[in-house]
Formats: structure tokens, C-alpha cells, sequence
């Protein structure tokens, strides 16, 4: 069988980098406008992607084959443009584009000049410089990635549109018309694809959507004061973001299906508290035997709720996602799923074929996420019991030296809050 070459080791993924992604908890959307609740950058990012993976799911049931990796980079991508430019309005950015090209490509050179300190995978900036260059038109889509590009660019208008949706019962109607009418038009191009269709008219995948996005109301650490407050589908996004950069510093050549399918484990790995909202790690412990009740507890809400407004076509991958979630695994040509080690991932299982999830990995990204949910508060004066005693617990839960899929955690954890 073969086995895909290890690559060096990187140096570890840089502190400043992390967190300015973690800035994207802190922009706010639509201030100009009355809001029922928050609207951060964080939150869209994880919905736009959540859409692009039920409208993608449709087109490959339908025959096309969607570049689901080039879609993970882009997202990742579009929020790092997002965060650098967050005080320049999308309407104006697009007029730059429109009218003023040369303005507009400088302004791009601009952006990623500020991440150029930030980026020591040459690799991954010279990913987000084709990226940068795709956008405003002057590197062609290789036609592979096409059809990705095209649902992702679907689901931003969709995202966008369920804001304004939200919006809409607190606002009067003449602050929205115009944007509402330049937003029905934008989406007009991307109406053939099926999954979009499903959601605009209101069936059974808009039906979903909608349980999906209790996970942006949701927020965590809701028993004490916190900035910046973090929702679950804003901090599911973070997980899938950290899950992809950290399998980049293993130094194993992940294959494709495997960056993907840590990807999106990473976005959905929170997909029950959907159903059965978030409860803290201190209650989940209260008894030996709670955390194994909470979860077959979680299985049967998330059987009886939310199976049935899934689409045949992804049901089995999504469910994959979300059970063992913390598990690396596979899913054999017979369809089990196996728990196997990661030393037998990167050897015996770094194919296609075994659908292979670094789900250790996925636990590092969602407790590198508290850690930072903590720090973050605590370091701007907003603190309390729960966010020290969580903070510590974080820095404390992996020894000196231990490795998690390649990651030497501790050492990640001490230098992220130095």
C-alpha cells in the first residue's frame, strides 16, 4: 500500500497569526442598522460555509465534482481579507473593483503585505496570493475549482441575505429595500443551483438552515461575562480554520479527502448542541457516568431532529462528522467506520478511498479555541472564576512534550497566551 511522503516539520504556527484570526469574534456586521442580536465576522464566515456545503452536496449529487479543498482555502482566505479591511464597506470595496482597478489591486497588495510577517508557511501565503489575485480577476479559476468558486460565491449572497432576513423584524422596511433589491439581484446568476433553490423557497434543507443557525444565538461560556463573546457556529468555524492550519504543521503529507474531512469535521463538530444547546464541561463531568449518558442522549434528539431534514446524499458524511468527532478514524470500502491510530493514519490510511478524519486534531483546534475564548477576556479585564479556572485547565490538560497528530500541544498552548 502506499504511503504519502512526510514533509518537514514546520516551525510552530505563528502566535500572532492565530490571533488575528481570532479578531474576526470582533468585528461587528450591519452596524448601521438596528440588530436583534450580534452580527460578527466570525459567525458569517461559519454560516457561508455551512450553506456552500448544502449547496455543493446537491451539485455533486447532481454529477459535479466540487473542489472542496480550494473552498476550504478560500474561506479561510476571504475572512483574513475580511479582518484587514473591515473599516472599508463591501459596497465601497466593490465599487473600487468596478472603477477604480488599479486602486483596487493596490489595496489587495496592501492586504496581503500585512500578513506577510504573520504567514511562515510559504506554501499557504502563496496560496492566499493566487487566492487574492483570483478575486479581483486578475489569475484565472483553474477550471477544476470552478464550480467551488461559484457555490461559495452563491453562498456568501445567501448568507448575507439571511442577515438581512433576520434584520428585517426590527428595522423599518425603507433602510432595507435598497439593499434588499441589490442583493436579489446579485443572487440571480447562482438560482440553478438546486440547493439554493431548496433553501430561498423554504423546503425541508431551508429547514435545516434554520436549526443549524440556533448555533449563532448560542453563546458560549453563557454563565459569565465575557469580550469577546463567542457564538458555537462562530467558534465551530474557528476549530474547522485552526484544524486545517495545524494539520499543515504535522509534517505528514495529508491527501486531499483527509484535509477536507478535518475541515468540515471541525465546522459541524458542534452539530448537536443544535438540538441540545451547549452544556459546560464542568456539568458534562459532574459523575463518572454523565458524559456517556449526555451523549446517547445527544443521539437520539439529534436521530429525532435533526436526521430527518437532511438530504439522503450527505446524511452518511455528516453523521461521520459528527459522531467519535474526537476519534481518528476512517471509513473503510465496506462503509465501517474504524478508530485506528495516527501512526496508522499517515501509513497505512493517507488515501482517498478511506475517507481519513485526524479527529485528535479537531479536539486540539476546539480546545486551543477555549483557551483563546478565555485568555482573550481575561487579558481585557473581563474575567471571572469559570474563565481562570477554564484557562488553566486548557493550559494544564496536555503534559510537557505530549504529541497530539504531530503537535506538541503544550508548547502550542504556552506560547498562544505568553
Amino acid at each position: 500500500m502506499p504511503i504519502r511522503s512526510r514533509v518537514p516539520a514546520r516551525d510552530m504556527i505563528n502566535k500572532k497569526f492565530v490571533l488575528r484570526i481570532f479578531e474576526g469574534f470582533s468585528i461587528q456586521r450591519w452596524n448601521d442598522l438596528i440588530r436583534p442580536f450580534e452580527l460578527v465576522e466570525m459567525d458569517k464566515a461559519g454560516e457561508k460555509m455551512v450553506i456552500a456545503y448544502l449547496i455543493g452536496k446537491f451539485e455533486e449529487n447532481k454529477g459535479a465534482s466540487v473542489d472542496w479543498e480550494w473552498m476550504s482555502y478560500a474561506s479561510l482566505f476571504d475572512l483574513l481579507k475580511k479582518i484587514a479591511l473591515c473599516d472599508i464597506k463591501a459596497p465601497v470595496q466593490q465599487l473600487l473593483k468596478k472603477e477604480y482597478t488599479q486602486e483596487y489591486l493596490r489595496l489587495d497588495e496592501w492586504v496581503l503585505n500585512q500578513y506577510r510577517p504573520l504567514i511562515a508557511d510559504d506554501d499557504l501565503f502563496a496560496r492566499f496570493t493566487i487566492y487574492i489575485g483570483q478575486k479581483a480577476g486578475t489569475i484565472p479559476i483553474p477550471e477544476k475549482s470552478q464550480a467551488a468558486a461559484r457555490i461559495l460565491s452563491a453562498a456568501h449572497k445567501y448568507s448575507t441575505m439571511r442577515e438581512l432576513q433576520m434584520l428585517s423584524v426590527v428595522n423599518e422596511r425603507e433602510r432595507l429595500v435598497k439593499i434588499e433589491t441589490e442583493l436579489q439581484a446579485q443572487i440571480q446568476p447562482y438560482l440553478d443551483l438546486e440547493g439554493l433553490q431548496m433553501m430561498i423557497t423554504r423546503q425541508r434543507t431551508f429547514e435545516f438552515l434554520l436549526k443549524i443557525e440556533q448555533l449563532r444565538f448560542q453563546t458560549r461560556w453563557n454563565q459569565t461575562p465575557r469580550v469577546p463573546r463567542t457564538s458555537v457556529l462562530g467558534h465551530s468555524y474557528f476549530v474547522a480554520v485552526m484544524t486545517l492550519l495545524l494539520g499543515r504543521e504535522t509534517g505528514v503529507a495529508f491527501c486531499s479527502r483527509r484535509s477536507i474531512n478535518n475541515f468540515f469535521s471541525g465546522l459541524f463538530h458542534d452539530l448537536p448542541e443544535s438540538v441540545t444547546r451547549d452544556i459546560i464541561s464542568p456539568v458534562k463531568q459532574a459523575t463518572d457516568e454523565l458524559p456517556n449518558i449526555v451523549k446517547r442522549i445527544e443521539d437520539e434528539i439529534v436521530g429525532r431532529e435533526l436526521v430527518p431534514l437532511m438530504e439522503p446524499s450527505f446524511t452518511e458524511e455528516l453523521m461521520y462528522y459528527t459522531n467519535n468527532e474526537f476519534e481518528d478514524r476512517i471509513r473503510g470500502k465496506d462503509g465501517k467506520i474504524q478508530e485506528i491510530s495516527w501512526s496508522e493514519l499517515n501509513t497505512e490510511y493517507n488515501e482517498n478511498v478511506y475517507e481519513p478524519v485526524d479527529g485528535k486534531l479537531v479536539r486540539l483546534s476546539d480546545h486551543l479555541a477555549a483557551l483563546l475564548e478565555a485568555d482573550s477576556s481575561i487579558k481585557h479585564g473581563i474575567t471571572s472564576e469559570h474563565l481562570v479556572r477554564g484557562r488553566e485547565s486548557m493550559l494544564h490538560h496536555y503534559k510537557r512534550g505530549e504529541m497530539i497528530n504531530g503537535i506538541d500541544a503544550a508548547s502550542l498552548f504556552r506560547e498562544i497566551v505568553s
